[in-house]
This record gives structure tokens, sequence and C-alpha cells, in this order.
């Protein structure tokens, strides 16, 4: 009896070899970085020089530099803040949940998505503590021994961000390490230099690819996986109480929490695909880094765009069926006010743009995918503008109604957040091996028997 099974595609195309696996995702690390290179981080390096300087200055006057005022007091910090922590989301995403699902084309992609998280989340943490004013109070925010009678506001929905971040952060870096341990372990044995030797032992801790540093390596990457698949949702719902728990119309609704759940795995896996598309090609990693990657994460961000979609609607119906005049003005003004402009960017990039998804052309066409996953960072980043700044400009008593508009400090600091993301990944994929050379070795073709097709 002949049984027919369902040909997956190869996730590692080209038939490579496990050596030559291993010597492609090595040879960034083991060559002199060329022109390439040293233009790409003087591009990123200039563009966070300009963030320090803008900072810098925003440190000596205070946020008075900012274009905040009255009513609008959060402006950048906060929507900078949001966007950062949505984009580490993928990152986890991707490397916890899709292994717990068994999905063997995360491998391809996972490491440069962790790296990206913890890049995201670093980016985003700079915003609150610049934000409140005095950063070098920054360490309040955390509890403090209590012979000061010193007490944080533990009401506060941003004290929760801090709890909630900072174990995001240290999870997702702790995920990161233990998935790079094998391959530190790798090129210790494959590095001449004595200097590169002693560091990678040191980060190896001693691994010697036994079956039983495998078995104790697997059940710490199943715990840690497991423990990080609840932190996906936890953190941006709790990123979405910043909002969602206060009276003010716009913010006051339950929607919130998947909302910003959605939104954030949805500009997350199109940052994860705009510097991929980079990273394939400048290191020739078209064999490992697949347009099979990329179809099946475009057919993620069409899915979760959908969803971001419904929640623009749902807040119109919210905003009617509760019969509240406030909340009906402010969703109408979102629309059809002052910024009015801001809203339908952030509607066309996010709802219009990814349905071309549906097409499979679009989705493993590189130039297509490259730019609607740029729009829909861009629609992002307009989403948690309109959300903050539509909500607050607009005031119960007209008197008090103003408008917003950043300044050259704002722009600038936000042009050295990506500075610094893009600085922190260039530097990345010159130091450590952009994919799990352990993981894609154990799902190259090869590397395991085949039965698919035989006679049963």
């Amino acid at each position: 009896m002949k049984i027919d099974y369902k040909i997956e595609p190869p996730v590692v195309e080209g038939r490579l070899s496990l050596s030559q696996i291993e010597e492609l995702v090595a040879k960034p690390l083991e060559t002199r970085p060329d022109k390439k290179f040293f233009i790409a981080i003087g591009i990123s390096g200039t563009a966070l020089l300009i963030g320090i300087i803008c900072v810098a200055i925003t440190l000596h006057y205070g946020i008075g530099m900012w274009g905040n005022n009255q009513p609008v007091g959060w402006g950048f910090g906060i929507v900078n803040f949001v966007f950062w922590v949505g984009i580490g989301h993928a990152g986890t995403l991707i490397s916890a949940i899709l292994f717990l699902l068994r999905q063997k084309w995360r491998t391809g992609i996972a490491r440069f998505a962790e790296a990206m998280t913890i890049f995201a989340v670093i980016c985003a943490g700079l915003f609150p503590i610049l934000h409140t004013g005095r950063p070098w109070l920054g360490g309040y925010l955390f509890p403090y021994p209590n012979q000061h009678g010193l007490w944080i506001n533990f009401t506060s929905p941003l004290i929760w961000d801090v709890f909630a971040v900072s174990t995001y952060f240290t999870v997702s870096l702790v995920f990161w390490y233990i998935g790079l341990i094998p391959d530190f372990a790798s090129l210790r044995e494959r590095t001449a230099s004595k200097v590169k030797k002693i560091i990678y032992s040191i980060f190896s801790l001693g691994w010697r690819h036994s079956n039983r540093n495998w078995l104790h390596y697997e059940k710490a990457y199943l715990l840690l996986a497991g423990f990080a698949t609840p932190l996906v949702l936890s953190v941006h719902t709790i990123v979405s109480f910043d909002f969602a728990v206060s009276i003010m119309p716009g913010w006051h609704t339950t929607i919130f929490p998947p909302y910003f759940v959605a939104g954030a795995i949805f500009s997350g896996f199109a940052m994860v695909v705009t510097v991929l598309i980079f990273v394939r090609k400048i290191f020739n990693l078209e064999h490992i880094i697949t347009l099979n990657h990329f179809d099946k994460m475009n057919k993620v961000i069409m899915a979760t765009g959908m969803m971001v979609g419904y929640a623009y609607a749902m807040e119109f119906f919210i905003a009617w069926y509760s019969g509240n005049p406030f909340e009906q003005f402010v969703i109408i003004n979102r629309a059809f006010g002052p910024y009015a402009w801001a809203y339908w960017i952030m509607v066309t990039c996010n709802v219009v743009f990814p349905q071309l998804f549906w097409i499979k052309k679009f989705r493993r066409s590189i130039p297509v995918m490259l730019a609607i996953a740029i729009l829909v960072n861009v629609g992002m980043w307009f989403e948690r503008f309109v959300i903050t700044v539509t909500s607050l400009h607009r005031d119960y008593l007209p008197s008090s109604w103003g408008y917003f508009t950043p300044t050259l400090y704002d722009i600038g600091i936000l042009v050295g957040s990506f500075g610094l993301f893009f600085t922190l990944v260039i530097l990345f994929t010159k130091t450590l091996p952009v994919v799990s050379i352990s993981e894609v070795k154990a799902v190259a073709g090869g590397a395991q028997p085949s039965h698919h097709g035989g006679n049963h």
C-alpha cells in the first residue's frame, strides 16, 4: 500500500552539506569588514550621533525642548516607547511560540529575530526614562529600600511597564544566550585566534556536543520557550494599560490589550522582514533564509494586519454603541479633524497595503515585500501617534484645545533610536552568527533519515 505524504518545501535549499552550512554562517565572523560594512555603520552611527546630541540638549535644558504642551502632555516619548516595544515582539513569537509548535521553518530566522528583540527593547527603555524629565532618578522606578520612606506608585501603569519590560528583556536575553551556546562551541573549534578561542570558550560554558549536553540544552530551551510565550501577550497588554485604565475618551476601552498585541506582532514581523532582506543578500544566505521563510512571515503580517483593521472598525462601533458624546467626538475627530492626515496614513499603510499579500507572487517578491514591510512600520508608528496625540489635543473645554507639533529635538531623538537599533544590528552581524548553526544543521536535508514516499 502506497501512502502519499505532503512534501514540505526544504528548510535549507541548494543541497548544502552540514560543513557548508557552518562555513556559510561563520564566514562574516571570520572575514575582515568590507566597504559595505563601513558605509552601513557610518550611516547608522551618524543617525545615532544625532540622537545623542538631541538627548544631551534635552538633559541640559529639560523636556521643554520637546513639542509637548498643554493639553498634549504625552508626545513622541511615549509614542516611540510603544513603537519599539512592539518591534521587539516578533523575536519571542518566532523563537518561543513557533518552537513550541514545532515549526521547522523558524530555524533560519529565529536567531536574528531574538537579537532584534533585545535591541528594540533597549531602544524602547530609553524613552520612558527621558520622558520623566529627571532620568537620573530612574532607579526610583524600582522598589526602593524602605529606610528612606520612599514607595513607588504601584497603581501607576507606567510602573507596571517597568516590571513587564524589564522581565521581558531579561527572559529574552537569557533565551537568546542559551541558543547561542552550541554555536559558541562550534566557533571555538573553528578559530585559530587565541583571543577568540578564549572568548568563545568562556561563553560556550564548557560545551562538548555530548549527548548529555544536548539533553540539558533541550530541556532548558523548552522551559524558557514556555516561560517566554506568555510574555508575548502580557508585555504589550500591560503597555496598553497605560491608556486603557485611564478615563480619557479614546483610550478607555477594553479592546486595547488584544489590539496592541496584534499590532505589536504586525510591526515586529514587518521589521524582521525589512532587515532580513538586506542580511540575506549581503551575507549570501539565500539558501538558508529562503523565500519560503518570507512567504510564511508575510502571511502572518497579512493576518495580524486584518486584526488591526478590525480593531480600527471596532473603535467606531464602540464609540457609537457607548452613547458617550465625548467618545464619539474623539473617534470622529481622529478621522476628520486636524490630525486626519495621520489617521489616513495609518489606515492606508496598515490595512490597505498588506492586502496585496493575498497574491502569492507579491508574497514572494523581494521588492514588493520590502516596500510593504516599510510601509507597515510607518503605519504602526503613526498608529501610536494617533492614539496618543488625538485623544489629548482636544480637551473637555474648547479653551484648552491645542495642537502638538514635534520639534527638531523630538525628530532627532527618533532618528537616534533608529541609529542605535541599526548600529546594534550591524555589529551583531559581524560578531555573532545571525543564523543558528546547530538548529539549521538539524533540519537540513540529509541531517535526518527521510521515509517520505516509501512503500508501507
